[in-house]
């Protein structure tokens, strides 16, 4: 990890406590963090400063699979953001699968929403907190921004698409 990524981080955490307020009843805990790897649109490995490789799903978000339409290119998009880049977490759970939940800033950009805003991700309505997506996906559809601009029968929501492919349909 770089010298860097200790004081990198901490100037972001500040910056972000400064910016954006936190809505929830309880301390978020916040994550300083270096992105080693992207999985898909929606997950990432990070290293802490500790040296802790963590496995993150973003929040509020589903991108599409890899093997379904736009699948990659919602990869490339959040590798374009992210990728060896430092970052910080504010964590919001730890899902079925021992992954944490949160969502990512970089610099000042709330990558989740970001994700959204550039079509690479739906409002995922399932756990979703903040209308702040709903209303970036409302736009995203309207620019035919990203997955937006498929043809409608290749727009399958994520959930869709593993439910489909959990019953043996394509």
């Amino acid at each position: 990890m770089h010298g860097t990524v200790k004081a990198s981080c901490a100037v972001l955490v500040l910056l972000f406590l400064s910016i954006a307020p936190v809505a929830t009843a309880r301390a978020a805990e916040t994550i300083a963090a270096h992105v080693v790897g992207v999985h898909d649109g929606d997950t990432v490995t990070v290293l802490t400063p500790e040296q802790e490789q963590l496995k993150i799903r973003l929040a509020e978000i589903d991108a599409p699979e890899l093997d379904q339409p736009f699948g990659m290119s919602a990869k490339k998009m959040l590798s374009a953001m992210i990728f060896r880049k430092d970052v910080f977490v504010v964590k919001i759970d730890i899902d079925r699968y021992g992954r944490t939940v949160g969502r990512i800033y970089q610099g000042k950009a709330d990558v989740n929403l970001e994700m959204v805003k550039a079509g690479g991700a739906w409002a995922y309505r399932k756990y979703l907190t903040d209308k702040a997506f709903i209303d970036a996906e409302n736009a995203a559809k309207t620019a035919k921004s990203g997955l937006w601009a498929l043809q409608k029968d290749q727009r399958i929501a994520p959930w869709e698409w593993r439910k489909q492919k959990r019953n043996g349909a394509k």
